[in-house]
């Protein structure tokens, strides 16, 4: 693994990083703490969480559970808090389960980070993100009739405005550190950088947005605003949401497994995608490589990859995972998952 910067703020993060959205439903409490030991003992300092976690499904009995188990963690492992960056989310608007449905603003920010502080048992979050914007994005296959209307600009910016002081309060109580952004625009992260220059506040370190072989969003206007101005990217599905370890090929739906309890998975099943699985798969057995560790390399090559975020339901993924945490790839398998990837655009 290498170590990377965490934007402009002097933290440095392993380019792997521990993701938990199944700590509290498909995975155990047992096995997520087993979880934070095995990856923390394999060099990796970056761990990222959310409020609104577990997932699968998301249930207001479940909201926070996540942050409970790692605060359980915490709280038996005093000592290892400092060994690791903690990272975790702020949901925006329409998550019924918290707030109901209230939007990130200043009045909102103060309460959820003590309860994650409370959930978490320590006394600071590294890295505290909004886990997707107020006025909605491209994500989550929105992409298909994205439409940026309906909001005024002006009312936009002043919200923008008002949460960077709201968070510059939470620096300065010593509650959090960096500040980050999640399910972004290129837009939106370059009126935050901005806006923030200009009141002196919280600088923007990271943006976490899907990327995978699958999923290349982030390719374009969002990857040079990313190198430019030290917006590193932390990927979340790296995997694509388990596609690319191929256990879902030929109508496969293993019991315990999130299609199990997603059919749709989120919006990414259908037809195109097996085909472009297909010809990943056949890269990657052409050059004798595990499917997920090329994955996972691949993203680590990106210019713009600050840390790619993978998850892991049961402790025997996590040591698979963590097999090819040092794998580099030749200029040869790069060049055949670019051409796979011109053959397969935009899978879903």
């Amino acid at each position: 693994m290498e170590m990377k910067p965490l934007g402009r703020t002097g933290i440095m993060v392993t380019d792997l990083c521990l993701g938990t959205m199944t700590f509290g439903t498909q995975t155990s409490e047992a096995d997520a703490h087993k979880q934070m030991d095995m990856a923390l003992d394999a060099g990796i300092n970056f761990v990222d969480a959310a409020e609104m976690y577990p997932v699968n499904p998301v249930s207001k009995e479940t909201v926070g559970r996540t942050e409970e188990i790692l605060g359980n963690w915490n709280a038996d492992n005093p000592s290892r808090r400092a060994d690791y960056v903690l990272a975790t989310k702020h949901s925006g608007a329409g998550m019924n389960h918290i707030r109901d449905g209230a939007p990130i603003t200043a009045q909102t920010i103060p309460g959820a980070i003590e309860g994650s502080l409370r959930r978490l048992q320590t006394e600071c979050i590294d890295l505290y993100q909004f886990h997707w914007p107020n006025r909605g994005s491209y994500m989550f296959r929105q992409n298909w009739n994205y439409a940026p209307s309906g909001h005024n600009t002006n009312e936009v910016l002043d919200n923008m405005q008002e949460c960077l002081a709201a968070l510059q309060a939470q620096v300065d109580k010593g509650n959090i550190r960096a500040f980050g952004l999640s399910n972004e625009s290129a837009w939106g992260t370059a009126q935050w950088l901005r806006i923030a220059e200009q009141m002196g506040a919280p600088r923007v370190a990271s943006v976490q947005n899907e990327y995978s072989l699958l999923c290349r969003h982030f390719d374009t206007d969002m990857a040079e605003l990313s190198v430019h101005e030290d917006v590193g990217l932390m990927a979340f599905s790296p995997l694509g949401a388990g596609f690319l370890t191929g256990k879902y090929q030929s109508g496969a739906v293993p019991e315990g497994s999130r299609m199990s309890l997603v059919a749709s998975m989120g919006g990414r099943t259908g037809p195109r995608v097996f085909e472009a699985v297909a010809a990943y798969l056949e890269v990657a057995d052409r050059h004798g490589l595990d499917p997920v560790h090329m994955a996972l390399a691949w993203c680590r090559t990106r210019p713009f990859m600050m840390s790619a975020i993978f998850g892991a339901t049961s402790t025997a993924q996590l040591e698979h995972i963590l097999a090819g945490r040092d794998l580099r790839l030749s200029d040869e398998v790069v060049k055949d998952i670019t051409e796979a990837h011109r053959a397969h655009p935009m899978p879903f």
